[in-house]
């Protein structure tokens, strides 16, 4: 299982505000994790990504097109992986072990 750091930026919007697109990126991610292919957690500055590696790639190419199916002329979409294939762990995982070492 991988996990995947993405942020697409629309270039040329008509505002400061992208709100709108994250919203729609949302979305798309949204009907993956219902279809049971992923698993996805927004933060003010990106989207975290969970599943296999191969479906990551598709996901990524659907969430990259998004601004353009608004219009948009122009995307920079920034990519992040992290592959580990020595052991499975989640998103929460991750975060977990590094809290029970700051309670040590």
């Amino acid at each position: 299982m991988a996990i995947v750091d993405v942020t697409v930026i629309p270039i040329g919007t008509q505002t400061p505000s992208v709100s709108t697109y994250v919203a729609d990126i949302q979305r798309i991610l949204k009907n993956y994790e219902e279809q049971g292919k992923i698993r996805y957690q927004l933060t003010p500055m990106n989207t975290l990504i969970e599943g296999e590696l191969p479906v990551l790639f598709e996901v990524v190419q659907a969430i990259h097109e998004a601004p353009f199916n608004k219009g948009i002329q122009r995307v920079a979409t920034n990519i992040r992986i992290d592959d580990r294939r020595d052991v499975k762990r989640k998103m929460e995982d991750k975060v977990n072990r590094v809290n029970e070492l700051l309670e040590q």
